[in-house]
This record gives structure tokens, sequence and C-alpha cells, in this order.
């Protein structure tokens, strides 16, 4: 069974950060390209960023750049998003995907995990 579960979202001041986690089991992690996306009310879902299979390439929404991280635990299972500098236009649910680079189709979503900026 897959599960993508993520987790670290909250509440922040601007300015401030948080990091979000996402646990994925039932399927063989290291091989998949691991995104993460949000969506703003009342807004479109947006990639924020993605970590290629193996963790060779990293990639971000220019809204991102400079601020966010992510990276990858393969011996975990486990994809990680720094977020620093937060803004209240980060304000979002956060969703962790998991894609087959060479399976269209093959794809996991999480749950989400909201995160909030605000003073």
């Amino acid at each position: 069974q897959v599960q993508l579960v993520e987790s670290g979202g909250g509440l922040v001041q601007p300015g401030g950060s948080l990091r979000l986690s996402c646990a994925a089991s039932g399927f063989t992690f290291s091989y998949y390209t691991m995104i993460w996306y949000r969506q703003a009310p009342g807004k479109e879902r947006e990639l924020v960023a993605v970590s290629t299979r193996y963790g060779g390439t990293t990639n971000y929404a220019d809204s991102v750049k400079g601020r966010f991280t992510i990276s990858r635990d393969n011996a975990k299972n486990t994809v990680y998003l720094q977020m620093n500098s937060l803004k209240p236009e980060d304000t979002a649910v956060y969703y962790c995907n998991a894609r087959n680079p060479y399976q269209s189709g093959d794809n996991y979503w999480g749950q989400g995990t909201q995160v909030t900026v605000s003073s």
C-alpha cells in the first residue's frame, strides 16, 4: 500500500522558517522523482520544487528560488522542503508527489499540510 505522509506545516511569522517532511512507503522511493506542490485558496496548484530520482537534480519555482531547499534521504524514504524567509504569499497547502519518470500515470500524492505565514 502506497503512502505519502506530509508533516511539519503550521503557522509562522513572515521571515520565519519551516521544514516540511514527506515520509513515503509502499514503493521504491529512490527510483521516483519527488515533487513539492502547493495550492493557495482560490488558486491553481503550482509546482514548488523537484528532486529527481536518486537526488541527482533539483529545480525550483522562481518564486521560491534562494529561499526553499528540497532534499531527500533515500535511506529513510523521506523528502524534505526547508523553507526560509517565508512570506505571506507562501501560505498554502503543501503537497508531496512521487512520480515515476519512466511510466506516465504512475504517481502518488500525499494528503497535504497547511502552511500559514502571518503576523
